[in-house]
């Protein structure tokens, strides 16, 4: 358990180093990818070595027991030939395989449940690879996507807040433009009013002046006197 302990360790730790960090996402997931890959690989080869050590118990248990068979019949046969000295002797060889075998046993069945345990995790993990690499393609498509809606709303934002305000000032100016047109406009009406009414003044002191000159020269129609 201990290495896959370590294992869930680093990639917790791996995970919230590119959180804190994570300049390019894209880059991330596929580095993180690459680092399960890695501790997948490394774990198989540990799992591989559990297996060898497993079966290297397993034939040194199965020689113990094969010794201890074959001593006892080798101490059955010495007394069949009264050599007591033999049987003795292959008694003693059969108590050493029979401890051997003893002690081999619970480290073989430590290793047979090791190596069983090592497999399940093994397979978690190959799973949750696999996870991983179906949803890679998806996070990057969505880091994507993220970065394309932040370039246009930073695109808007710079938009809103400098071109924006430059056509309002514009608008400003053609509005003061437009207003001061209207009131020359005004002003030269008002003008030529009063012109006008000055050519109206000037048209009846002209028109005097003629009666003035008629009445003069007596050619003014005489007025009836009654």
């Amino acid at each position: 358990m201990g290495i896959f302990a370590r294992i869930t360790d680093i990639f917790k730790a791996n995970i919230n180093d590119i959180l804190d960090k994570a300049e390019d996402p894209e880059k991330m997931i596929k580095q993180m990818v690459i680092e399960m890959e890695e501790s997948v690989n490394k774990t198989t080869l540990a799992v591989a070595q559990a297996i060898a050590n497993e079966v290297s118990l397993q034939k040194k248990l199965e020689k113990a027991r094969k010794d201890s068979t074959e001593w006892e019949s080798k101490a059955m046969q010495a007394l069949t030939a009264s050599r007591d000295d033999l049987a003795k002797a292959a008694l003693e060889r059969k108590a050493l395989a029979d401890r051997n075998q003893t002690d081999l046993v619970p480290l073989y069945e430590q290793a047979k449940a090791t190596t069983a345990n090592l497999r399940i995790q093994l397979d978690k993990l190959k799973a949750k690879l696999d996870e991983a690499r179906m949803r890679q393609s998806t996070l990057i498509a969505r880091s994507q996507a993220a970065k394309a809606q932040k370039q246009i709303a930073q695109a808007m934002s710079g938009v809103g807040s400098d071109a924006f305000s430059k056509f309002d000032k514009f608008e400003q100016k053609i509005e003061k433009l437009e207003a001061e047109a209207v009131a020359f406009e005004q002003l030269a009406g008002e003008n030529t009013s009063l012109d006008e009414q000055f050519k109206q003044l000037e048209s009846s002191s002209v028109d005097s002046d003629l009666l003035a000159l008629k009445a003069k020269m007596g050619l003014l129609p005489k007025s009836d006197e009654n």
